[in-house]
């Protein structure tokens, strides 16, 4: 039997609903659409890409616009559009280097679910092909401090802010916060994992003092940010964004599972750590505490874990045909392996912390 495509949320042949809704929120005459590409990646969204002309109103003429919706299932650890939209428009307004938000909707029935537009921002967010380029060697630290100084600004968004009131404030220190989130999660799902759950185990017992919480990203890391032109273009996917302990972001870049094979260059398979630093030195409000990291290397390959069970489950268990939802999978034992391996690691430094 040949097996079902895996199917899409936004039926790009049928995009009035679209262009009348948008037409009233862009105070416009019309709105007429040249079609709808999906683009890749987004393995828990759909991003699509669409050529929009505006008649009328403050944004009249041709755009180039990416319309991001929920995949036909979606992670119950991920923030719905809604709310990414307001994380957004949030560093939108603090300088960070996004793509700027436009509109978003939570009325399902407009494209068969809740969606955000922003602007398309060209470039190249393959991982595999950014660690791969062999100009990395000429560009590779500079584009590594820049997005260093780019998360320093993310964490510049701290408490309280009106627009951002339904990001919950962690009642635990943030990594025993975390722990709570991975574990709650991976209750649903369909198979046990007895070494991550002693790895949230470890997590659990040495997280660091809390410090002030400040907005973290979430999914900062290669292949979640666009280059062009060996320039960074926009930082993407902000569906995990939450408040927490800022050395979250700088662990999930730093770890080994998102360099993508370029093992050489602790920082995202791109450049050096110190370069990372460097960058986030020169745009953050409060020091960065280096030895801490590690901890939070460790705590990105337990969540890391987690969503990959939870893809997998898609595929096998939600009836989602999708050879990248399979594969990623089986990505779990090489994650917590990652993460014993961390664990040792700290155990043998000789720092009181860990042990």
């Amino acid at each position: 039997m040949q097996p079902a495509t895996r199917p899409h949320t936004l039926d790009p042949a049928n995009l009035d609903a679209l262009a009348t809704w948008l037409a009233g929120v862009l105070e416009a005459r019309s709105v007429r659409f040249g079609g709808a590409s999906l683009l890749s990646g987004g393995a828990i969204q759909e991003n699509w890409r669409l050529v929009a002309d505006v008649e009328g109103g403050p944004r009249q003429g041709r755009h180039d616009w990416v319309l991001r919706t929920d995949a036909v299932a979606r992670l119950t650890m991920s923030l719905d559009r809604t709310g990414e939209f307001g994380v957004l428009k949030a560093a939108h307004a603090a300088g960070v280097a996004i793509a700027e938000p436009i509109a978003s909707c939570a009325d399902p029935a407009i494209v068969g679910a809740p969606f955000l537009l922003q602007t398309y921002v060209p470039g190249d967010a393959q991982a595999r092909r950014i660690v791969r380029d062999p100009a990395l060697e000429d560009y590779g630290d500079a584009l590594t401090e820049r997005l260093g100084a780019e998360l320093a600004r993310i964490h510049g968004i701290t408490p309280p802010r009106e627009e951002l009131a339904f990001l919950p404030i962690p009642l635990l220190p943030p990594g025993r916060n975390e722990v709570a989130r991975l574990r709650g999660a991976l209750d649903a799902a369909t198979e046990p994992r007895p070494a991550l759950e002693y790895v949230l185990s470890w997590l659990d017992a040495h997280a660091p003092e809390p410090e002030p919480v400040s907005l973290v990203h979430g999914d900062y890391r290669t292949g979640n940010y666009l280059v062009q032109d060996r320039r960074l273009g926009a930082i993407l996917d902000w569906e995990f964004a939450h408040w927490g302990d800022r050395h979250e972001d700088i662990g999930w870049f730093m770890a080994r599972c998102w360099r993508f094979g370029g093992d050489a260059r602790e920082a995202g398979g791109i450049g050096n750590r110190e370069a990372f630093y460097r960058g986030y030195r020169s745009a953050a409000a409060l020091p960065m505490d280096e030895a801490v990291v590690p901890y939070w290397e460790i705590m990105a390959a337990a969540k890391w874990a987690t969503v990959a069970a939870l893809q997998g489950d898609r595929y096998r268990a939600g009836g989602e045909c999708s050879i990248e939802l399979a594969l990623t999978g089986l990505m779990p034992p090489e994650m917590e392996l990652d993460a014993l391996d961390g664990i040792a690691a700290l155990a043998a430094s000789g720092d009181a912390r860990w042990q």
